[in-house]
């Protein structure tokens, strides 16, 4: 399918019209729909979020969090979802936050959920917090398909799984300029370092410390970056 060309007169007044009347409500997730006619899908949509404060989320995105908070020109493209299961729990996106298709977030029963600014999550990784935090530091980048879970279930023997009560060892923390190659899996009570590398794949079980690249699983140090 071919796009009309998005830098003509005529397509940038169409855009810009109707993304300065975005919003979370009905009406404003319908001018960002009509706001993203003459753009092509994917990260050239990144561009949308940066006309406007109230940045761009698609009109497929799913929302049902009664303590969200977003910053300025945050990007949400297709098929996100950000959900509350129940107690409390906050998911805040600070500025130009970046989440790509079908990032899946949940908070509930005393989790929550930071994103730093300037920090991208690439398509389908999953961040669920619940007992503990999950907090993501500025300029971090997480390729597809990482998965950040501050619990786990509860495993006393004796006793079913699904019966048993959710269990943590504590927050995860991703430090300021981090970056998560694909399918990196980082458990509770972990804390990754400002500017570490984990390698493709890895499960981080383990606090890595800063400017340290990491792989394997469980991951284990290969160098200092």
């Amino acid at each position: 399918m071919k796009f009309y060309n998005p830098d003509t007169w005529l397509t940038r007044k169409w855009t810009r019209f109707w993304i300065r009347r975005g919003g979370l409500n009905w009406k404003g997730r319908l001018a960002m729909k009509m706001a993203a006619v003459f753009t092509a899908p994917h990260k050239a949509r990144v561009a949308l979020a940066n006309l406007s404060e109230s940045g761009f989320i698609d009109g497929s995105v799913m929302i049902h969090h009664d303590e969200l908070k977003i910053g300025r020109h945050v990007f949400i493209d297709q098929g996100c979802i950000l959900f509350k299961r129940g107690g409390n729990g906050f998911i805040e996106l600070q500025d130009r936050v970046i989440l790509y298709r079908e990032v899946f977030m949940e908070s509930g029963w005393g989790g929550s959920i930071r994103i730093d600014k300037n920090t991208s999550i690439h398509p389908r990784c999953q961040i669920n917090a619940y007992v503990e935090s999950i907090r993501i530091g500025q300029d971090v980048m997480l390729a597809p398909f990482c998965s950040l879970y501050s619990y786990s279930h509860g495993l006393k023997p004796g006793e079913l799984i699904v019966s048993q009560p959710l269990e943590s060892k504590g927050p995860i923390v991703i430090g300021e300029g981090a970056w998560l190659g694909v399918g990196v899996v980082v458990t509770s009570g972990v804390t990754i370092g400002e500017g570490a590398a984990v390698g493709a794949g890895a499960v981080v079980t383990q606090d890595v410390a800063p400017n340290t690249i990491v792989a394997g699983n469980p991951a284990k140090v290969i160098r200092k970056r």
